[in-house]
Formats: structure tokens, sequence, C-alpha cells
């Protein structure tokens, strides 16, 4: 990516820098800055964090969406917006997946120590929730011997733990804020810490909880980079942050999300099944795309990596153990993690996410597959290769001519069951932003709060279509197999 030299970086910094001290906008006295004009920057964010991002009708909105939007046009560069999750947008950041990440993250001390924080755009604060039938809990000296719940990483988690051991209660983290207010509701938590706008936001959906303490003072939010890395999009960012305050428009996106009344859509099941049906069939494609790939390039490997666990060769042999061992002994998570995360950071090169799913998937299932392949052909009595070879049959006519025949009847119906485990293994890169069907559940639920109701629907998605994968299945079993 081209970047202008460094004296242009200085110039635009030091406006940013003086127009924060005189409390004017620097980009009112000047063009937007040449140094980002032109430019595309990949941002990474969260997934489920409404008001700040979310997604509506399969479009991601919110106010940290249209924040670094209408930043990006006020000076001249463009985003492109990867949801990948909190964490998963750090990882990102700090592997340079991504240039930017806005996700409603707080400036702390040790962030600094990581990150080059931009001008906060956002001061934040935390309140504790309960469900709304909860009459007890009423204050913190209530939580006595009690579990309540925040988000990984959060002001939230950070607030509760601060205050535990005074108050005597217990904090767990969840992932995202709709699973939280789930576990509230359902009583595995009596209350819940979360950024008040969110927690407001939440509340205002109807999603169940009510408020019960006042806001307590937090940090502020900020746009992130790289410690040293693109200081002039943080520059921008600066510039274009006080542009949209001093024009109006940050306040319009902070009223826009921030006083919405409650949405008026249909609450119907029907209705939210009417509404979320295209963003899951997205999901269910990308889904079936990403399993379609990962079965082809796993029996490719399985096959071959098969036939060396039987070969008489050690190397060989060898090789497919070490194979097999490493994909078999590690978590899918941990491998998704490295194909998406660990690999640009060793490389230096970037990989997109289906490819890291895809390589994930496939490695990891072709090395199950091997050992089909390898109990299938070891499972035929020796005696069919000894009676193929005393009839003159090399080792490679024996095996095609008399084992595989008997040995692929046996390695069917594991072949199938691993083709299933692999469309199901596709929810798992929901952590790396990669946006099949779980995904899309999860920013749906994300929104509109209906968690029980909208992962119905997307596990009888999951039903209907790996029954008709194993219908299909059978049939080839039947028809290749009689």
């Amino acid at each position: 990516m081209f970047r202008t030299g460094k004296l242009t970086v200085a110039v635009t910094a030091l406006l940013a820098l003086t127009g924060g001290v005189l409390g004017v906008s620097a980009a009112a006295a000047s063009q937007p800055s040449t140094a980002v004009t032109g430019e595309t920057y990949v941002i990474g964010t969260d997934t489920t964090f409404a008001p700040f991002e979310y997604r509506e009708d399969g479009e991601l909105t919110g106010i940290d969406m249209d924040l670094i939007r209408g930043i990006a046009a006020n000076q001249g560069f463009t985003v492109e917006i990867k949801s990948l999750g909190f964490d998963a947008a750090l990882q990102a950041l700090q592997s340079n997946q991504v240039d930017g990440v806005i996700a409603g993250m707080s400036i702390t001390d040790e962030r600094k120590l990581v990150f080059d924080f931009s001008d906060p755009y956002f001061d934040s604060g935390v309140q504790m929730a309960v469900a709304e039938g909860n009459t007890e809990i009423t204050k913190y000296a209530d939580l006595a011997g009690e579990t309540v719940v925040a988000k990984r990483g959060s002001e939230g988690e950070t607030f509760a733990n601060s205050i535990k051991n005074e108050y005597n209660f217990t904090v767990k983290a969840l992932a995202d804020s709709a699973t939280m207010y789930d576990d509230v509701k359902a009583g595995n938590s009596v209350a819940v810490f979360d950024d008040y706008p969110v927690l407001a936001y939440g509340i205002n959906q109807n999603n169940g909880l009510k408020s019960v303490t006042e806001k307590e003072q937090g940090s502020s939010y900020g746009f992130a980079v790289n410690k040293g890395q693109n200081p002039e999009l943080l520059a921008a960012f600066n510039i274009g942050l006080a542009e949209l305050k001093s024009g109006g428009e940050y306040q319009e996106i902070l009223d826009t999300y921030l006083d919405a009344p409650a949405a008026s859509k249909d609450t119907s099941f029907f209705g939210l099944l009417s509404d979320s049906l295209p963003a899951l069939m997205k999901g269910l494609g990308l889904t079936l795309l990403a399993t379609a790939l990962s079965i082809v390039i796993a029996l490719v490997l399985g096959v071959l990596f098969g036939f060396f666990k039987v070969s008489e060769s050690r190397v060989l042999r060898g090789l497919a153990s070490v194979y097999v061992s490493i994909f078999r002994g590690t978590p899918l998570l941990v491998q998704a993690f490295f194909f998406y995360f660990g690999l640009p950071q060793l490389t230096g090169q970037s990989i997109d996410v289906l490819t890291a799913g895809v390589l994930t998937l496939s490695l990891n299932a072709g090395a199950y597959m091997t050992e089909i392949v390898r109990g299938g052909i070891q499972s035929v009595d020796p005696g069919q290769t000894e009676a193929g070879r005393s009839l003159g049959l090399g080792y490679v006519m024996t095996m095609r001519r008399v084992v595989l025949p008997q040995a692929v009847k046996i390695m069917t119906p594991s072949f199938i069951n691993q083709f299933v485990m692999t469309l199901k293994d596709t929810s798992l890169l929901a952590v790396i932003g990669f946006a099949e069907l779980t995904y899309q559940g999860q920013q749906i639920y994300a929104s509109n709060f209906r968690t029980g109701e909208t992962l119905l629907i997307v596990a009888a998605l999951y039903f209907i279509v790996i029954n008709l994968l194993t219908m299909l299945s059978n049939q080839l079993d039947k028809r290749f197999n009689k």
C-alpha cells in the first residue's frame, strides 16, 4: 500500500493536535489530509456490540460503523470492514490482518503499551442490570455469594473484578452481550455488568433486563492502530472526528442510536423467520461452500496419507504419522486461529478468512480420513493380498483389484460420518469472522436479543442440510457398493 512521506504525516499529526488543543477543527483550516486520500484501509471490529456495531437487515451498522465511514468520507479514504469479534479483531490487528480497530474499545494504560489510540470519541461507563422480575438484587451489597457476568476484556469485566472482593461475589466472562443477557435471564448469573450505552440499548430493545445502579464513571473509547504503525491513518481519524463534531454529524450519529425507540417490527416467530432468512441463507451458502471445498481436499489428503500409512517405506509412514499426530492432537479452534492469525505473523503474508477456514477444515478432516483409509485397508484379510500376489499380481494391481474394492465398502460409513462432522465444524469458524450459518445467527440475536428462537432456526437449517447430505451419501454408497 502506497504511503506518503514522513513530513506530510508529521504536518497532519500536528494539525490534529493543534485542532484538539484550540478546540477547533483542524480540517476546517485545511483540505483533507493528502496522506490518506485515495487509500483503502481494512478496519477490524466486533461482531455483536449494539449499538456500536451490529447487523440490521444483514448490513453492519451502529455508532462505530457510521463514525468510521463518516470520517473516511470526510478525509478522502475508503474502509473495508472486517467483523471478527473483539478478541479476534485485536489479534488481527497485531498480525497485520487489519490496519486499525474500532470496536467500543476502552483506552487503557495496558493497551497503550501495544496500540496507539486516537482522541477519545465516546465517554463510556458501567452499569449493573438484573432480570426484569428480580426484586432481590438492587445494589452491589446484594451480590454476596452470587455469580455475575461481564463481557470478556471489557470495561464491565474490569469494574466487576475491581469490586468483587469487597462485595464477595464471583465474576465470569462471556463473549458477547446477547449471551450475557440470556445468562442472567436463565438464572445462571444474577446480574450483568456492561457498558451503559450497550445495556441501555438492549433494555430499549426489550432484552428482558432492567438496570438497578447508576452509571459508574469509566474510560473512553478510541480507535486503535498497531504501535508505531499507520500514524497517517490515526491523524486522519482525529481530524475527521473533529470535523464531524464541529459540523454536528457526530451528535446526529449518537442520537440515531442512543435515542432510538424500540423497534416496531413483527415480533412473531414467523416475522423473525422472514426477517432472518436472507442473512441465514447467505450464511448457509458459505457453509456449504467451505464444506464442499474442505471435503474434496480432505478426501485427497486422506487417501494419499492413508496409503502412506500402509506403505512399505518407513519415511512415508513416518510422514503420515506426523501429519495425523499434529492435526488430531490439537484442537480445531487452535488450528483456525493459527492459520488466520499466526501464519500471517510468521510469513508476513495475509490470508483471507475463507482460505484459512478451508485450510483448517481440510487438514483436520484429512487427518481423520487418513486413519479411516488405513483402517479400511488393514481390515481386509491379509490372505486376500497374499492370494493376489500368488496369482502374479504386483503390489499396485493387488491393491487396486483385490484390496481396495473391499476396503471401500468398509470405509464408506466412516467417510459419511466425517463429511457430516466437517459440515458441523464450520460453525467454529465464526470465531475468525467467517460469515457462515452460525455467525449469521449470532449477528441476528445480537441485535434483537431473541437468542432461543434464532438458534432454533439455525439448528433446523443444520438439521435439514445434514440429513440431505446423509441421504445423498447413502444413495451413493448403495450405487457404488452393490
